[in-house]
């Protein structure tokens, strides 16, 4: 395979990337990303290794060839290239990258300029949609110098008019893909709109804050970009998107007032990260759903014709020309156009590395082929939660590392014993791993008789972390303090509801041993997963939990849930005013939450050893290390022995508890179903 490509290098709107001829990529979908990986040098954070920029801003391909549907001149592919794991996506679409499509063409040969202007209809192949593109050609050659001033970018350029003409519901087949203009999420209201790109459009105040914030102020929001991303994934799945959680559509956007009728303004996410200016597919979206009535963002009711309208974002505003037809219910968007532009920084030959299409093969004959293929991380609860989030952070350390995509899938259900009984049953080649907890590998097993053996079924690789658990409530309908709380429950039983994770899970069992250590009685409310649970804790609808701090501490620091004791023997550094449950009185509360990786049983040892030799690695990152520590929890490398102490350490311990304690599940006749 050839290692060195022709590449053009270009600025294209506030996006920069390298542009492609197809023919001058490797064949196959396969060896075409992995050139991408190499051009992008995706597998380090900081992309020393490539033409990248550490960001998705510039962590972006374009590939153009000549387009064989009729009335289209060129077709464009966007690929998004991974900022520290090796992983291409070419689900979304990148307008401002649009915008160099057409210069790069015409240069290339594949569309014959004239002299003035050239107009070139291209086809975008991610989302099947059409778009007009006039470029300056005075003299039959493109010019990239003029007075075209665009917010984001120094100086000035030619400008770049790109003129939508179908892009709604390009991506789903619908404007609205839920059929609804409003839906509720979670008891916030959400606007649900595949315009450009689809995108979950959410009120500013409506999440507690103004929309006008700097990009990294929002970025600083923990507690605001987990919500965020909590309604994101339950809004690409209302949107028939599926499992969202490694995919960066549907994009996030909050908008608020603008400064006059005909501007609105907005903060877009892509997804996980505010955007420093404004893609120009989002705009689009923005804009669309401010010119429609009945949306989130809807404005003033506007007459069918053509409307200028502005998007204002944190880098300045972005000029649409809007065209309706129709009115009130009936209105539609029927194009839409806007100014960019666009240089060309170099033309050359790109040099791609060895390592990102072959790597050295490991000693040993067991791992003679591993990793050979992408992994796959379990996760046994719903997208948001601790779990979650830990399983995220090692994830993207552990791809670069271990040369393959790691991928996270979530598989909620039955307390952890689906996501537990798929892994137990999945090919031992090392592949597909568990990111177990106390819960799934100590708990629920002490509780309940299951489809898999905590012990005989799995394969330690190594723990993960590990995070106490606190008693929280909801700072208004809760209770000010732990003595309330308990008279308050002492007068009128189950006059609180307690939000938990499911059947033998930590929440659960906290949940239990407190209300029998205290006399109290609590009503209940179960949850597939702390994400839900929490939400649920934090809208007032139950009002305790016992969450791991790992899960609270964003909720806490925000002011959304009041810390009420440690269910541990000691004060936790990042909450030293927050005395234990013990010292106020109620004992017998000792609720460490433990994480842990996980292969099946008969994975070669060769395998387990490089895998732990590797997530050893990440925990001790000191990246990886701070992102655990402003969560609440410690990071916690070690051997694989240690792990399978741990686990028979708690199961014994447990299985007294439940025991002692009398616990059970609450609903014995479910456990026939699973």
């Amino acid at each position: 395979m050839n290692k060195s490509i022709p590449c053009v290098l270009m600025r294209a709107g506030t996006s920069r990337g390298p542009f492609f001829l197809r023919e001058w990529l490797p064949e196959g979908d396969e060896a075409r990303d992995q050139a991408f990986i190499g051009a992008i040098g995706a597998s380090d954070p900081l992309q020393l290794d490539g033409v990248g920029g550490g960001s998705t801003l510039n962590s972006k391909v374009a590939i153009v060839s000549r387009s064989s549907r009729p009335g289209c001149d060129i077709d464009y592919l966007f690929a998004q290239v991974g900022v520290g794991h090796q992983s291409v996506d070419t689900r979304p679409n990148c307008g401002n990258m649009l915008s160099g499509v057409a210069p790069f063409a015409i240069e290339q040969g594949l569309v014959s300029a004239t002299d003035g202007t050239t107009n070139v209809r291209v086809y975008n192949v991610n989302t099947g949609s059409r778009i007009d593109v006039t470029v300056r050609t005075p003299g039959g050659r493109v010019t990239y110098e003029g007075d075209a001033r665009i917010d984001g970018v120094a100086g000035t350029a030619a400008p770049i008019l790109l003129n939508f003409l179908d892009a709604w519901g390009a991506v789903t087949g619908k404007v609205f893909p839920t059929g609804k203009r409003i839906d509720t999420i979670d008891g916030i209201q959400v606007t649900c709109i595949d315009a450009a790109m689809p995108l979950m459009i959410v009120r500013a105040g409506d999440l507690g804050v103004t929309g006008r914030e700097k990009p990294a102020a929002l970025d600083a929001n923990t507690a605001l970009l987990e919500r965020l991303e909590r309604l994101r994934l339950e809004a690409g799945r209302m949107m028939g998107l599926g499992d969202v959680s490694n995919s960066v559509i549907p994009k996030p956007v909050l908008v608020s007032a603008g400064e006059s009728d005909d501007n609105i303004t907005s903060r877009y996410f892509t997804p996980r990260k505010c955007h420093a200016s404004h893609a120009v597919t989002g705009a689009i979206g923005v804009a669309s759903a401010f010119a429609l009535p009945g949306t989130v963002a809807s404005g003033q009711a506007r007459d069918p014709g053509r409307h200028r309208l502005v998007v204002l974002h944190p880098a300045g505003r972005i000029d649409i020309e809007v065209e309706l037809n129709g009115c009130e219910d009936g209105a539609t968007v029927e194009r839409a156009a806007l100014v960019r532009t666009a240089r060309k920084i170099m033309q050359g030959e790109l040099h791609l590395p060895e390592y990102v299409f072959s790597r050295p093969e490991p000693t040993g004959a067991e791992l003679s082929t591993f990793p050979n293929k992408a992994f796959t991380i379990i996760v046994p609860t719903r997208a948001g939660g601790g779990n979650d989030t830990m399983a995220r952070i090692i994830a993207a350390k552990l791809a670069p590392l271990l040369g393959q995509e790691v991928v996270v899938d979530n598989r909620a259900g039955a307390n952890g014993a689906i996501a537990s009984e798929y892994v137990a049953r999945s090919a031992p080649d090392g592949h597909t791993l568990m990111f177990g907890y106390v819960g799934t590998h100590a708990m629920n097993p002490a509780l309940q008789r299951l489809g898999y053996d905590p012990v005989e079924d799995f394969a330690p690789i190594g723990l993960v972390g590990s995070s106490p658990t606190l008693m929280v409530t909801h700072p208004e309908k809760g209770a000010p303090d732990l003595d309330t709380l308990i008279a308050r429950l002492m007068d009128s039983p189950r006059r609180f509801s307690y939000a938990s994770a499911g059947d033998g899970t930590p929440p659960h069992f906290a949940a239990e041993l407190f209300q029998l250590s205290s006399g109290t009685s609590m009503s209940s409310s179960t949850f597939e997963g702390a994400a839900p649970a929490i939400a649920d804790t934090v809208a007032g609808r139950s009002q305790v939990m016992f969450p791991s701090l790992f899960t609270a501490y964003p909720f806490i620091r925000a002011g959304q849930l009041r810390a009420l004791g440690v269910a541990g023997p000691k004060r936790l550094e990042a909450l030293p005013e927050v005395a234990t449950l013990a010292e106020q009185g109620v004992s017998g509360l000792d609720v460490e939450q433990w994480y842990g990786l996980f292969a099946p049983a008969g994975t070669p040892p060769a395998s387990i050893d490089r895998l732990n030799r590797a997530l050893n690695q990440v925990l001790c990152d000191p990246e990886v290390v701070a992102r655990f520590q402003s969560h609440g929890a410690r990071a916690e490398p070690g051997t694989t022995e240690a792990l399978a102490q741990r686990l028979q350490r708690d199961l014994e311990r447990w299985r007294k508890v439940v025991a002692r304690a009398r616990i059970a599940p609450k609903e014995q006749s479910q456990l026939a179903l699973y």
